[in-house]
């Protein structure tokens, strides 16, 4: 099979498009030919070595990145019903096991089948970031009364939330950078949609509301437009943070909270897994709104070949939604 190989530390031209030793599963275990395996934030950081930028230990290479895999169960191990040979599925691997690659393997209690209705990328889009998305807004609740700020709006878990948050009847403010995203995040059906790459992007926000202010503010970005995104909050609102992609966290006091009654909350790590049901039931509601088409994600896609400029672009803020490298195989093609 092909993979992708991280032999050394760096630039994306370490991500090596090179032929290895096939896979085959362990007893308990099934191997799946891949169709479509997601990019993630945390690959670039392992790419570069940036171990103050992961929640693991930095893993010596050579090895492969890869979170997530979708794909046809082609192989089965010892122990493994017949039922689930030639089944379409999707699978979370871990944080880093190889996801990169033509064929993977995993337990099939991990697995979630998928109906013929949902794209193998689409799959992807919710398992991981799609699980994140409504993980996040779990933490808030946002309801039919509220102004919710979405920052990054055209990203992989804003997309969604800016849907989920109309969804429930909120008012969606969408700041992204660019008009291209802007653009993008209006057709979701934002109410207020503003390029926060402006310096008056609050003004514009202020002006589309109407002198509302904003009730709920999801924010990944951090920084000086995390900042906006919290002082355009009301008194009372919730400040909901899941990352600082600017590369700094959003800066406020004790007093600032205080002044305006403010409530700030980590989305992430074990608050998401104690909501009920856990990650798992996350996933399976985040794949459920998918294929009933309550939630679109947004995808781009790139040749698993190229996985070099899929993070090239990823890091550049150069795409939109999630990021998707796809093996060319087709649905008809069996693997041998």
């Amino acid at each position: 099979m092909h993979a992708i190989r991280i032999h050394a530390f760096g630039g994306p031209e370490q991500l090596r498009y090179e032929e290895v030793p096939d896979p085959e599963p362990g007893p308990g275990q099934v191997r799946i030919s891949v169709r479509a395996a997601g990019v993630h934030l945390l690959d670039t950081a392992l790419q570069r070595g940036a171990a103050d930028e992961l929640p693991f230990a930095l893993p010596e290479p050579p090895l492969t990145p890869g979170r997530e895999v979708a794909g046809v169960v082609d192989r089965l191990g010892a122990g493994v019903g017949e039922e689930w040979l030639g089944r379409r599925v999707v699978t979370h691997l871990g944080l880093v096991n190889a996801g990169y690659a033509e064929l993977a393997v995993r337990e099939p209690e991990a697995l979630f089948p998928l109906p013929d209705s949902l794209s193998y990328e689409a799959a992807i889009a919710m398992v991981g970031t799609g699980r994140m998305a409504l993980g996040v807004l779990d933490v808030a609740a946002p309801g039919p009364d509220d102004v919710v700020l979405v920052t990054a709006a055209a990203g992989g878990i804003g997309t969604l939330l800016v849907q989920a948050a109309k969804n429930v009847g909120a008012t969606v403010v969408a700041a992204a950078g660019g008009p291209d995203k802007v653009a993008r995040t209006r057709a979701l059906g934002a109410d207020v949609a503003v390029d926060y790459s402006l310096p008056d992007w609050a003004d514009r926000v202020r002006e589309g509301l109407g002198g509302r202010a904003v009730g709920v503010a999801f924010d990944s970005v951090g920084g000086a437009a995390g900042r906006t995104a919290f002082e355009l909050l009301g008194h009372g609102g919730q400040f909901v943070v899941y990352g600082w992609s600017s590369g700094a966290p959003t800066e406020f006091t004790s007093k600032d909270l205080h002044e305006k009654v403010l409530t700030v909350t980590h989305a992430l790590g074990p608050r998401i897994v104690r909501l009920p049901g856990g990650l798992r039931g996350l996933q399976e509601r985040a794949l459920a709104a998918a294929a009933d088409g309550t939630l679109v994600p947004a995808v781009t896609t790139f040749p698993l070949r190229d996985a070099a400029a899929a993070h090239t672009a990823l890091l550049g803020r150069a795409t939109v939604g999630k990021v998707v490298l796809t093996t060319g195989t087709t649905e008809t093609e069996t693997a041998s």
